[in-house]
């Protein structure tokens, strides 16, 4: 059987690059050399590369994080190429990265979730308006960032100015919601037509951390991640449920990872991630491991559903 030329593309130009070709050293080492030529490219240079040898590519492996990446504009110049890739499509994908349409879609098809208001840079002179709908604390994020970049947790009013301000910083739009007190998990799915929801994952930051920030993420021995969690059957069974349908109701496609917050007997869904970290120890590979695919087996499968 002939190897399959794969287009491993990483890097790019959002504040998650470093996070992006850490993941893609990873992956790389992990495909198996008898079934993939794995040939590198990094969107912040090499666009005119790929579309100059889009005919001898067989599939693309996207690992980029962020804008340009995850947002359905790379998945959209691969489809110009008629370049297959794993994960969400172009839609999918931009909705899932719309932190404001997504809870707008979560809520459409009954799945819990915070209350939240988008914020106006009218708002960072005088939060007023924000402060009279919604009650502390809050939790102030960027719309189109991910690995909690130019997030913030305001616990009391004098903060959300400066909160407002650092997170327009990073995005021209922004949201505000109430902060969820409780547990964090995470729940990934994997498939097409036929989706299965893989073990959950609590994630336990080191105390020095108020939230699941960007150090807590990345900073090895600072976040305890516990596969499977530690929870009831009855609230694993509906936070899976709550995945599965996180992921219908975006559109996506291959595999995702939705976090959620367990708050009492109360789930509440936070967001959807459409490429989730992508090294042996992040979070949906350690899931998958538990479900039965080693991180190699987890690339094929992925690989297998987006030639489908």
């Amino acid at each position: 059987m002939s190897k399959l030329r794969l287009a491993l593309i990483a890097g790019g130009v959002s504040g998650e690059r470093d996070v992006s070709l850490n993941g893609a050293a990873g992956v790389e080492k992990a495909l198996d050399p008898q079934k993939y030529e794995v040939v590198r490219y990094d969107p912040a240079t090499d666009l005119p590369k790929i579309a100059a040898e889009a005919g001898s590519i067989d599939v693309a492996f996207i690992l980029l994080h962020g804008i340009h990446g995850e947002d359905g504009t790379m998945q959209g110049f691969l489809e110009l190429l008629d370049i297959p890739y794993q994960g969400a499509g172009v839609l999918g994908s931009a909705m899932a990265m719309d932190k404001n349409l997504a809870k707008t879609m979560y809520r459409l098809h009954g799945l819990p979730v915070a209350e939240w208001e988008m914020a106006s840079p009218n708002d960072i002179p005088n939060p007023q308006r924000l402060m009279d709908s919604l009650r502390l604390p809050l939790v102030i994020k960027p719309v189109r960032q991910g690995s909690s970049i130019g997030m913030t947790i305001v616990r009391e009013s004098g903060q959300l100015s400066g909160a407002l301000t650092l997170a327009f910083e990073h995005d021209s739009q922004v949201m505000v919601e109430e902060f969820i007190n409780g547990r964090e998990i995470t729940v990934g799915v994997i498939g097409n037509d036929d989706l299965a929801a893989l073990p959950l994952v609590e994630i336990i930051p080191g105390e020095q951390y108020d939230f699941f920030d960007y150090e807590a993420k990345y900073k090895p021995g600072a976040t305890l991640e516990v596969c499977p969690a530690e929870v009831s059957e009855s609230v694993t069974r509906r936070a899976q449920e709550y995945g599965l349908i996180a992921h219908q109701a975006l559109q996506l496609r291959g595999y995702s990872r939705t976090d959620m917050i367990v708050s009492g007997d109360d789930i509440i869904i936070l967001e959807t991630n459409t490429i989730p970290g992508m090294t042996p120890t992040s979070l949906l590979p350690q899931a998958a491991e538990k479900f039965g695919l080693s991180f190699s087996a987890l690339l094929d499968r992925l690989i297998e559903l987006s030639l489908e």
